[in-house]
C-alpha cells in the first residue's frame, strides 16, 4: 500500500484552501444531482469495500500497531479496529443510505394565503460541510455517505490515530463517485496529520465550509465550539443515565441495564451512571450489579450502595465522568424526582433511560428531562443513527439549534421557500 504524501505545515494553509474550493464546486453540482445518480456511487461505494477488504484491513492493522506502542486504552483499540464484520456493518449502512428516500426537493409544508399565493418549504443541501472525528474509521464512510446522499460535498478529517484506516476506506468512496459519474471533490479527506489542518477549518476555508460537525471528546469538541466562525452541531460526550423505578420488571432491568454498560462500553451511548430507586434496592440492586460484575464491570456506589454491594466508594467526580470503560457508577434515588433532578444537573444531554411499568414515572421522565434522546425499557446502546432506521450518522448532536439526535440525512438539509402566484402585487 502506498504512503500518502503528507503537505508540511507551510502548505497546510493552500492545501486546505484547495480543498475548499473543490469541494464548493463539488457541492453546486451535487445540490442538482438525480436520486439515481448518487445512489448508485454509494451501492459502488460499497462494492469497492467488499472488494477492498484486505486494503482496509492493512491499513487498520497498521493504525491499531501505532495505537498500541502509544498506549492506548482498551476502551479506545476497540473504537479503532476494524475487522470483517465491522466491515460487513459499513457495507450495509452504505447500502442503506442508497436505498432511504432522497430528502432534497421533499416538501416539507405547504399551504395557501388569503391572496391566492401558494407557499412550500422545500428540503436543500447545506453546501459544504466540515466532519472532524477522532479513532472510529468508520465515520469516514458513515459521513461520506449520508453527506452525498444529502446533496453536500463534504471535508472529512479523521484523527492521526485512524489515517491509514480512514484513507483506504476514503479511496473506495471516491471508486464509487467515479463508477456513478460524480465529481471525485464531492467527498475528500485531508491528506495531513498536522493539527493545524483543523484550525484551517474551523476559519471556514474562506467561506467555503457552511457548516462543521465534530465528532470525539470534550477536548475536540470544545476547540470547534470555541474557535469555529461557521455554525456548528455539536456532538458533546455520551454521560448517559439509567434509571431504574421501583416498578422496573427485574429480569428486563438486568438485561437491559448489562447490555447497555457492557456491549460496548466505548460508545457514546453506553450507560455511565445507575440510579435506583430505594424501594427497589432490596429486589433489584444485587442481581443487576451481579450482572455487571459477571461481565467484567467495576462498581462504584454510594454508601447505600456499598451498604448491599461489594463496590468501590463513588467520588462526586464519578457522576461526572464518561469512562468508556468497564467501570459504572451506582446512586440511590428517593424516586423519580431526585434521578430526574440528579440527570439534569450532571448530563451531558445525550441519552437516558427509564426502567420502568409505571406510566405515570416514564411520562415524567420524558416530559422533564432535557436531553436528545430519552429511553423506555430499552437499551441506551440504540441511541444510533443505524438503529434509527437513518442508515447511519455523522454523531449524536446534543445542541438544540437545527439538528438534534442522530444526524442523518434529512438533519443535513436546509430549506427555502418556494411562493407560486399569479400576478399578486402587496397593497
Amino acid at each position: 500500500m502506498m504512503s500518502a504524501a503528507v503537505p508540511q505545515t507551510d502548505d497546510v494553509a493552500a492545501t486546505m484552501a484547495a480543498l475548499g474550493r473543490r469541494a464548493r464546486a463539488a457541492a453546486s453540482i451535487l445540490a442538482h444531482t438525480a436520486t439515481d445518480k448518487k445512489d448508485a456511487a454509494l451501492r459502488a461505494a460499497a462494492q469497492a469495500i467488499d472488494i477492498r477488504r484486505g486494503d482496509i484491513l492493512a491499513a487498520n492493522a497498521l493504525d491499531i500497531e501505532e495505537a498500541k506502542k502509544g498506549g492506548m486504552s482498551a476502551a479506545f483499540l476497540d473504537r479503532l479496529t476494524l475487522n470483517d464484520d465491522r466491515l460487513d456493518g459499513i457495507i450495509a449502512a452504505l447500502r442503506t443510505v442508497a436505498d432511504l428516500p432522497d430528502p432534497v426537493g421533499t416538501v416539507i409544508a405547504n399551504w395557501q394565503r388569503p391572496n391566492g399565493l401558494d407557499i412550500s418549504r422545500v428540503r436543500t443541501p447545506l453546501g459544504v460541510i466540515g466532519v472532524i472525528f477522532e479513532s472510529r474509521p468508520n465515520v469516514t464512510a458513515d459521513a461520506g455517505a449520508l453527506c452525498l446522499k444529502a446533496g453536500n460535498a463534504v471535508i472529512l478529517r479523521g484523527g492521526s490515530d485512524s489515517f491509514h484506516s480512514s484513507r483506504a476506506i476514503h479511496a473506495c468512496l471516491v471508486e464509487g463517485l467515479k463508477a456513478g459519474g460524480l465529481p471525485e471533490d464531492a467527498i475528500q479527506i485531508v491528506p495531513t496529520t498536522d493539527r493545524a489542518a483543523v484550525g484551517e477549518m474551523l476559519k471556514g476555508l474562506n467561506g467555503n465550509i457552511d457548516v462543521i460537525v465534530p465528532r470525539g471528546g470534550k477536548g475536540l469538541v470544545g476547540r470547534v465550539q470555541s474557535e469555529a466562525r461557521v455554525p456548528v452541531f455539536a456532538h458533546l460526550e455520551g454521560l448517559v443515565h439509567v434509571y431504574v423505578d421501583k416498578s422496573a420488571d427485574l429480569d428486563l432491568a438486568v438485561r437491559v441495564i448489562a447490555n447497555a454498560k457492557m456491549r460496548r462500553t466505548g460508545i457514546c451511548g453506553a450507560a455511565e451512571t445507575l440510579l435506583i430507586h430505594t424501594d427497589a434496592v432490596a429486589t433489584h440492586l444485587k442481581p443487576i450489579v451481579d450482572a455487571l460484575i459477571e461481565k467484567g464491570c467495576e462498581i462504584r456506589g454510594d454508601e447505600a450502595v456499598r451498604a448491599v454491594v461489594a463496590a468501590k466508594p463513588a467520588t462526586e467526580d464519578d457522576w461526572r465522568t464518561e469512562y468508556e470503560d468497564a467501570i459504572i457508577s451506582v446512586k440511590v434515588v428517593t424516586d423519580v424526582a431526585e434521578a430526574i433532578a440528579h440527570i439534569e444537573h450532571y448530563s451531558s444531554h445525550h441519552t437516558e433511560a427509564v426502567i420502568a411499568e409505571d406510566p405515570a414515572v416514564v411520562e415524567k421522565f420524558f416530559n422533564q428531562i432535557d436531553s436528545a434522546i430519552l429511553m423506555h425499557n430499552a437499551s441506551t446502546q440504540f441511541a444510533d443513527g443505524g438503529e434509527f432506521g437513518f442508515g447511519g450518522e455523522i454523531g449524536i448532536a446534543t445542541g438544540k439549534m437545527h439538528a438534534r439526535g442522530p444526524v442523518g440525512v434529512e438533519q443535513l438539509t436546509s430549506f427555502k421557500y418556494l411562493v407560486r402566484g399569479n400576478g399578486q402585487t402587496r397593497p
